[in-house]
């Protein structure tokens, strides 16, 4: 167990007044996990710019307590889930429940709606305020895991009235992700979409040197930069290549990832022009790679906001995304949805092709402007009444 550290004593106040104890409860999440990292890193960053405290709980290995830029980071040991290349679980609800205990958050917010949900009655009990925040669709899940429609809906709606009822607020990404919510009558959604770091996935981020590994002189180089996992849905990228070379497109992929799928792909890929560069930590790399290309595919088609296609959108570069997924309604006019075949995304590869490049590279990063990390901080600490400590909240939430 963890021996926390000491909490001054603080006079009740307004929100506006005080700094508030964000605890921050997380699965599925590695040092090589993507978007939802990626998310909790800025919003952590965000409210400690703000004056709060947010200390972020995950499974790992071993035990750690350290602090980051982003925070605090509790580390608790926890099962590895077979499969999925290295993602582990919070188990123990007792330990989990004293460590919450120990830290007395102000606020509560979970990110897995799954083994997590439990601790929306512990907060209750405890009149802390909660929040969960949504980063999947249940129904997409449950029928990637080929539960029929008819019982991935009932399951899901059941899931979800519960997640609901235990939780203050639920915040979804995108207003695809909220349909699930809404379609029950939860009064209790926010919408409160994620940003996109703009300083360091930007057009100038292009480099002519590192296109020419990847690609010849008058190919073109096309870009996945997802997990690869069955979720994600890679082997569609891989598949569009040999669609658009057999359709006389010199194109050529450039995989940036890892996952459990990697052996697989690699030999679904073979005889084509697929490169896997596996995990990049350096996000200066990804944004080179993003930036060198001509088109990013990103055709999960369970994904509630895709920070991988709007970083690539922030870079300049176009993506196909696939149209049952929120991308959409996040790329805008910037991209192009194509149903989850690879015909199709071949098909809206050409398309996107057809536009001059400077028209192609000027909406992509004016779409992904409109989405900034300052933005989605806010929404967040409105979302749980936490005005930036020493202001006043006003109607915040």
């Amino acid at each position: 167990m963890t021996v926390p550290e000491p909490r001054p004593t603080r006079p009740a106040a307004a929100d506006g007044d005080r700094s508030l104890r964000i605890v921050r409860l997380a699965n599925f999440v590695t040092g090589r996990s993507g978007g939802l990292r990626t998310a909790l890193h800025h919003l952590g960053a965000g409210y400690l710019a703000a004056g709060h405290e947010p200390v972020l709980v995950v499974p790992g290995d071993r035990y750690a307590d350290v602090r980051r830029p982003w925070g605090r980071v509790i580390t608790l040991p926890g099962p590895e889930v077979p499969g999925t290349g290295g993602y582990r679980l919070l188990t123990g609800r007792r330990r989990l429940a004293a460590l919450l205990d120990d830290l007395a958050p102000d606020r509560l917010e979970v990110s897995d709606r799954s083994t997590l949900r439990w601790t929306g009655r512990w907060a209750r009990s405890r009149g802390v305020g909660s929040v969960m925040v949504s980063h999947e669709c249940l129904t997409g899940l449950l029928g990637q895991w080929r539960m029929p429609a008819t019982a991935a809906r009932r399951t899901a709606d059941r899931l979800n009235r519960e997640t609901a009822r235990a939780y203050d607020r639920v915040v979804c990404t995108t207003g695809w992700a909220a349909e699930e919510f809404h379609r029950l009558g939860a009064a209790n959604v926010d919408l409160v979409p994620l940003g996109v770091d703009l300083a360091t996935f930007r057009p100038d981020r292009a480099d002519p040197v590192l296109r020419e590994r990847y690609a010849d002189p008058g190919e073109v180089l096309l870009a996945h930069c997802a997990r690869l996992s069955p979720e994600k849905r890679p082997d569609l990228a891989v598949d569009a290549v040999a669609r658009l070379r057999r359709a006389g497109v010199p194109a050529v992929l450039v995989m940036v990832g890892d996952g459990p799928l990697r052996p697989a792909l690699a030999r679904r890929a073979e005889g084509l022009p697929v490169t896997f560069t596996g995990f990049l930590p350096d996000r200066d790399a990804v944004a080179a790679v993003l930036a060198s290309a001509d088109v990013v595919l990103a055709p999960g088609p369970v994904e509630t906001f895709g920070l991988a296609g709007l970083e690539a959108l922030a870079c300049g570069t176009p993506v196909v995304v696939n149209a049952a997924s929120a991308l959409p309604e996040v790329v805008g006019p910037a991209g192009v949805a194509a149903y989850g075949t690879p015909a199709a995304m071949a098909a809206a590869v050409t398309r996107l092709l057809g536009r001059p490049r400077a028209d192609r590279e000027r909406a992509a990063r004016t779409r992904a402007e409109q989405f900034g990390w300052d933005a989605a901080v806010a929404g967040f600490l409105g979302v749980h009444r936490a005005a930036p400590a020493g202001r006043d909240p006003g109607t915040a939430g």
